[in-house]
């Protein structure tokens, strides 16, 4: 009997290219070596070009770069409104070049240990010198009082009367919270209508600017101190407030508590009135009397 050949097939090891058949050996074999596809950074199946990847990159920066710009100038903006809509507060003017007022408003600056601060003291001597010139009629001093530990108008008070201010002068606001609040109640609860504004001079443009805006035909003390660490401190703070100070500029929010008319500023005022009116009374008398005793000579 024949022996019946047997075809077999020749295996490959594991990771072979070509299989054991001899015609896709030979496929093999006329195709060259195989070609493997390797995705290197940048390039290959999957990857983009160096060009591309580099200008990706690049697009992102300048998207960031023109992003902080743009927040920059928005932050700038309230800062550049206030500077314009106040460019005629002078900085270097004094109490002696202040015109005259009514009510010098004088807005508080923290207390320590019950005292008026360094720089809400300074405010307060440039308010009681302008007193003492004869540049306002009365004082209204506005502050804190939210809690019954702090109690910024009395210490103010208390502080212009040692300094020759006599206390009946003296028209306190306990809920001057703000620059917002003080300003919109010196108009709406006070009836103020004109004022000096006394306050440092990284501050004045925002109080003028907030007092112009609640009703306050308002011009600037400004009181210079020296620029130290406090006063760039300050200055740095004035960047949001200045966001939030042309909000309430815009809107005109009601203060925190706004509350009944208080007569402080009227009887302040009325006491100067009445001071006038009898020295004008005296000074007529002693002259009338002066021209009888020469009639009589």
């Amino acid at each position: 009997m024949p022996l019946r050949r047997r075809r077999t097939r020749s295996r490959t090891a594991p990771g072979s290219r070509t299989s054991g058949w001899p015609e896709a050996r030979s496929a093999a074999s006329a195709a060259g070596p195989a070609s493997t596809t390797t995705a290197s950074p940048g390039t290959g199946t999957g990857g983009t070009s160096p060009g591309t990847g580099g200008t990706s990159r690049t697009a992102r920066r300048r998207r960031a770069v023109q992003a902080v710009a743009l927040c920059c100038a928005l932050a700038l903006l309230p800062a550049t409104w206030l500077r314009l809509s106040t460019d005629d507060v002078r900085m270097d003017a004094g109490t002696a070049d202040a015109p005259s007022a009514p009510v010098a408003l004088v807005f508080g600056a923290g207390l320590w240990d019950g005292e008026p601060s360094p720089y809400l003291a300074h405010r307060l001597d440039a308010a009681a010198d302008l007193y003492e010139h004869g540049k306002v009629r009365a004082v209204l001093v506005t502050g804190d009082n939210s809690r019954e530990e702090y109690d910024e108008p009395d210490a103010m008070r208390d502080y212009l009367t040692d300094r020759g201010v006599p206390a009946r002068r003296i028209a306190a606001d306990f809920a001057g919270f703000d620059t917002w609040d003080s300003c919109t109640r010196a108009v709406r609860v006070f009836g103020v209508s004109r004022a000096l504004l006394v306050s440092q001079d990284f501050h004045i443009r925002r109080a003028v600017a907030l007092c112009r805006a609640a009703g306050v035909d308002s011009y600037g003390v400004a009181v210079p101190e020296p620029h130290d660490r406090t006063w760039y401190a300050g200055g740095v703070r004035e960047i949001p407030s200045a966001a939030k100070a042309a909000f309430e500029a815009g809107v005109t929010p009601d203060p925190h508590f706004l509350g009944p008319h208080e007569p402080g500023v009227d009887r302040a005022l009325a006491d100067a009135r009445g001071k006038g009116a009898a020295h004008g009374k005296g000074a007529a008398h002693g002259k009338a009397a002066s021209r009888g005793q020469a009639d009589r000579r």
